[in-house]
């Protein structure tokens, strides 16, 4: 399918390294419609949409504040912490969204396994359906953070 002028401006600013190191695409050919509609089918078939994994990594960061870098219980086979840093990531839509600068980070002792997402990450999963492209230094698979965040 042909890209309209907003969605090839949009691929652009994804490829490009203006906003975070590497940028968001990766070594991905494909566009971002391309990106979005296979991640929201694995989603489909884990039955979980979008919005409700971003949740879930939303309360994970929200439970980790409290612990101010250090580790968390948040189940019995999950920890989390986030580490905070100076600055704001801005959304690469066209909005305006800026996100603090943390990282959070959910492990699995009992598996020796873990994932870490930004503020961003969460808000571009929500809100756009994106959780960047393959080879991108903060590509998330999606059922990759969904077994994980719900003990799969």
């Amino acid at each position: 399918m042909k890209q309209s002028p907003e969605e090839k401006k949009l691929d652009l600013m994804l490829r490009s390294s203006r906003l975070v190191a590497g940028g968001f695409m990766g070594e991905d050919k494909r566009d971002v419609a391309a990106i979005i509609a296979e991640d929201t089918g694995t989603l489909n078939r884990l039955g979980i949409d979008n919005r409700k994994l971003a949740e879930r990594m939303r309360s994970l960061t929200t439970l980790s504040k409290q612990a101010l870098g250090g580790w968390v219980s948040a189940s019995e086979n999950l920890r989390v912490k986030s580490e905070d840093y100076k600055g704001f990531l801005v959304c690469p839509w066209p909005h305006g969204g800026r996100f603090d600068k943390r990282i959070t980070t959910v492990e699995r002792p009992d598996i020796r396994k873990s994932i870490s997402w930004s503020d961003l990450n969460i808000h571009l999963i929500a809100e756009h359906g994106f959780f960047e492209g393959a080879g991108s230094a903060y590509r998330l698979e999606p059922r990759e953070l969904f077994e994980l965040l719900f003990d799969v």
